[in-house]
């Protein structure tokens, strides 16, 4: 199935940040031994800050892999691409932590870097799935065109 960009855009950062908060409140009960409530009011904080980010960096990525005719998201590529945007939302992310939990910065670190890890992979999985459903924009453009 084939998007425009801005609709693909919005699916995708909804889809990911429902399933997001799903698991960062998961990992967040267990790192910081709190109730779910807490953690999910927390988790929905950071997604909206997430999706903020999401659609600034992706829309940069998406003018980036244009700009250099990227035919396919390599394992290379997928990797460059999670790491970066982890480490964008690890910059705010950290004092969220310190502040919501009341915690200092190296226990605030630790759940971070697991959340960070465990995002590697989320990230990683989710987009080569919505990948494989929803075509990248730039492919159906030369596809039209080629037909």
């Amino acid at each position: 199935m084939t998007l425009g960009p801005i609709k693909r855009r919005v699916l995708y950062v909804t889809l990911f940040e429902i399933f997001a908060v799903m698991l960062t409140t998961f990992i967040l009960v267990v790192l910081s031994g709190s109730d779910t409530k807490q953690s999910l009011i927390l988790a929905v904080i950071i997604a909206i800050t997430a999706v903020v980010w999401n659609f600034i960096y992706n829309t940069l990525f998406e003018y980036w892999e244009r700009r250099n005719k990227i035919k396919a998201r390599t394992f290379k590529i997928r990797s460059v691409h999670a790491i970066f945007f982890e480490g964008g939302l690890t910059l705010v992310c950290l004092p969220l932590y310190m502040f919501w939990y009341g915690v200092g910065i190296w226990t605030a670190l630790t759940m971070e870097i697991s959340l960070t890890m465990s995002f590697l992979v989320y990230t990683f999985v989710f987009t080569l799935l919505f990948d494989k459903v929803f075509t990248l924009p730039y492919q159906a453009i030369a596809a039209e065109k080629s037909a």
